[in-house]
């Protein structure tokens, strides 16, 4: 099993005093080695990004904005993060793993990413953490090369996947699954293809019943030559953010729901992290390594 990391992911401290907080894309490779589940060469160290490939989903106007550091005041907080050019140097590192990935995921059926799932990324500015969206440079990477004829995103994060939705709402090759906290961030929803926001404070058997009751369907609708599953794990009940109430048995049993459903039907998978905010970084690890573990023990 291929899992993109590089040093690039972890935690940084840049020349201003500004901390990132990222201490789980360090920490995630090291428990998954510790307990395991992968050893060292499960790990590919994706190279940034083309500046060609940034630009078949990002404007050129955007772009050189991060590349020159002229963003607005405006621009940066809604980023999320201070603006720092190695910021920019990781992020391109991170969207190349996702795309990186898909060849891993073709040839073994599985692969996955120690960080991604930045779908507040629109194609013209960085939103709520996110600068690049990696599912779409993936997507529109693969229809430029004419590699694939139709994608699928399952977004499973507990915020809507707002900037992937918009980048694709014209795109009948690539369809948009997000559910999502209805009444969660962003407070201004775009439209997915498919939009199901589930109500604050759901609880594991509620919330697999959605996923059974839509996902199978969908995927045999759009049959897609590719998936791309965001496994955010800020749907537990310990998130901070989240609003919702899975357990880390729960957000196990969704993922396992979606990797049964890839693997019944032979599409290959390619999975990002997303996001999880729990004040314990230990259930943050735990319910991401748990992802790991179900690929590798339904795959390998």
């Amino acid at each position: 099993m291929k899992v993109a990391y590089s040093p690039i992911y972890r935690y940084q401290r840049l020349p201003d005093g500004h901390r990132f907080p990222m201490d789980k894309y360090d920490l995630l490779p090291q428990q998954l080695l510790h307990d395991g589940t992968l050893t060292e060469s499960n790990f590919f160290h994706p190279q940034p990004l083309e500046e060609e490939q940034i630009l078949r989903t990002h404007t050129q106007e955007y772009w050189e904005k991060l590349k020159f550091g002229t963003l607005s005041r405006h621009e940066i907080r809604a980023m999320g993060f201070p603006y720092h050019e190695s910021l920019i140097f990781r992020g391109r590192h991170i969207a190349n793993g996702t795309l990186q990935c898909v060849d891993y995921a073709m040839q073994d059926g599985v692969a996955l990413n120690i960080a991604g799932g930045t779908h507040h990324a629109f194609a013209d500015r960085g939103e709520g953490f996110c600068i690049f969206n990696d599912f779409a440079i993936a997507s529109n990477e693969l229809l430029y090369q004419d590699r694939v004829n139709q994608i699928m995103i399952i977004d499973l994060d507990v915020h809507q996947g707002n900037g992937t939705a918009k980048i694709f709402e014209n795109n009948p090759n690539v369809f948009t699954l997000s559910v999502h906290g209805e009444h969660n961030y962003p407070l201004k929803k775009e439209n997915s293809d498919i939009d199901i926001g589930v109500p604050d404070g759901i609880e594991d058997k509620d919330y697999l019943a959605v996923l059974h009751q839509h996902i199978p369907d969908l995927i045999d609708q759009i049959k897609p030559d590719v998936i791309f599953y965001l496994s955010g794990v800020d749907v537990l009940k310990s998130d901070k953010l989240g609003r919702l109430a899975l357990s880390k048995e729960g957000c196990r049993e969704r993922d396992r729901f979606v990797f049964e459903a890839c693997k019944k039907r032979g599409i290959p998978v390619v999975v990002s992290m997303g996001g999880g905010y729990s004040p314990q970084i230990s259930d943050i690890i735990d319910a991401h390594a748990n992802t790991f573990r179900l690929a590798y023990d339904l795959y390998f």
